[in-house]
């Protein structure tokens, strides 16, 4: 699985506290290392990212590092099969 992270997200806000509370909210996880597949740093950040290779262009919410997360328009490699939560807070926390 693929996504790229959005450029220009870091004004939206949510009524989590933070992007990754809203993850960890509406997932029902714990977040813990970063999704990246090859990285092993702890996940600091909710990402706003959209699905890559598919025709899907809703905003969703993983937990990145802040490296990976600094990576902006980059499309991003992930490990596994991530939980995507939506960052649209008028079906989540809004």
């Amino acid at each position: 699985m693929k996504a790229r992270n959005i450029n220009g997200t870091s004004n939206h806000t949510c009524g989590c506290a933070s992007w990754l509370k809203h993850w960890e909210n509406f997932s029902g996880e714990t977040a813990g290392l970063c999704v990246e597949k090859s990285c092993m740093s702890n996940a600091t950040v909710g990402a706003h990212v959209q699905k890559e290779g598919v025709l899907d262009q809703h905003w969703y919410i993983i937990p990145l590092c802040s490296a990976h997360n600094n990576q902006q328009g980059e499309v991003i490699e992930l490990y596994g099969n991530p939980t995507f939560v939506s960052a649209n807070v008028s079906e989540t926390c809004g």
